[in-house]
């Protein structure tokens, strides 16, 4: 019988399964009194810039904020917007989210992932594309966070008010924010997995309805 041949890039499945399913937003158990170093921040944007790249290209930029005084303008606008969508009706916000608007000036760093373009517009393949070129960038950059004792939490609110967010971090105005990491190292935070549906509960083969093999 055939055998498959060896994979030439192995890897820890058991490491990286918990990476991946132990990645949550940490909005509590957090030390604000301890500095997040800059070479663990260059090292997580290093690895972040590994993902899949889209049409943009290396369009992304990143912006990270440690001054206490536009920390404190940031974390002031972010709750005008929690505040605005809260009274809209459109946002409840959860006792943790709370917790992270409340100590958000204290958190060590804030990143901004940019891209380097203007938004498009509504067409949704243009959207897809646009997007599709930051947010991988985005995602990988929170699990090396994750891999290094960092806790964070995935905020793109900011993102409805980028005019205001870019005159207070001095951004070009062709640029856009899509995520915003608020971080800091943990301090006694448990990650671990949560319930999701199953696989095959949300995947269709061949056309939407149909079953998969049972393969459990």
């Amino acid at each position: 019988m055939a055998t498959s041949p060896p994979d030439p890039n192995p890897l820890d499945l058991h490491s990286v399964d918990a990476l991946l399913s132990t990645t949550r937003s940490v909005r509590r158990k957090l030390d604000f009194d301890r500095v997040v170093e800059p070479e663990l921040l260059y090292q997580c944007i290093d690895l972040a810039t590994q993902a899949p790249m889209g049409i943009g290209g290396e369009s992304w930029r990143f912006l990270i904020v440690t001054e206490p005084e536009r920390k404190r303008a940031v974390a002031d606008l972010y709750r005008d917007v929690i505040e605005g969508f809260e009274a809209a009706g459109r946002l409840q916000i959860k006792d943790t989210q709370r917790a992270l608007i409340a100590r958000l000036p204290d958190m060590p760093a804030m990143i901004f992932v940019y891209i380097n373009a203007p938004a498009p517009g509504a067409e949704v393949a243009a959207q897809v594309g646009f997007y599709g070129s930051i947010l991988p960038v985005a995602w990988s950059l929170m699990l090396a966070l994750r891999s290094r004792g960092l806790g964070t939490t995935w905020t793109s609110l900011l993102a409805s008010r980028q005019a205001e967010l870019a005159q207070l971090l001095d951004a070009p105005p062709d640029s856009t924010l899509t995520v915003m990491f608020p971080v800091a190292h943990m301090k006694g935070a448990v990650l671990k997995a949560t319930s999701r549906q199953p696989a095959e509960a949300v995947t269709f083969w061949n056309s939407w309805g149909e079953a998969g093999p049972d393969v459990r």
